[in-house]
């Protein structure tokens, strides 16, 4: 029984875990296209230096990566997950993920 509830706890750490990457994808990637966007076109909203939206780009891109090495882990052992969004298993610890 505690086994069964332990597992639905992994499960549900998993689940929320795996809706928190969803929803950082969607500003990361937003910011960088905009980014891009405005270096190819930089009278699209005012100037902006290529130095700027870099460091954009750049500040975007490691907050990202960074988010994701400490959301991205199993709630079982905490090791990385790896880059499957979709797993069902833990490769290091084999647990259930979904």
């Amino acid at each position: 029984m505690i086994q069964k509830k332990a597992q639905t706890m992994i499960k549900q750490e998993f689940k929320a875990r795996q809706n928190r990457q969803i929803m950082a994808i969607a500003p990361a990637l937003f910011t960088v296209l905009l980014s891009a966007v405005l270096y190819k076109r930089p009278d699209f909203l005012g100037a902006f230096s290529g130095q700027t939206l870099f460091g954009l780009q750049a500040i975007c891109i490691a907050a990202f990566v960074g988010y994701t090495a400490h959301n991205w882990r199993c709630p079982s052992c905490g090791k990385h997950l790896g880059s499957n969004i979709e797993q069902q298993r833990c490769r290091k610890c084999g647990a259930r993920l979904q």
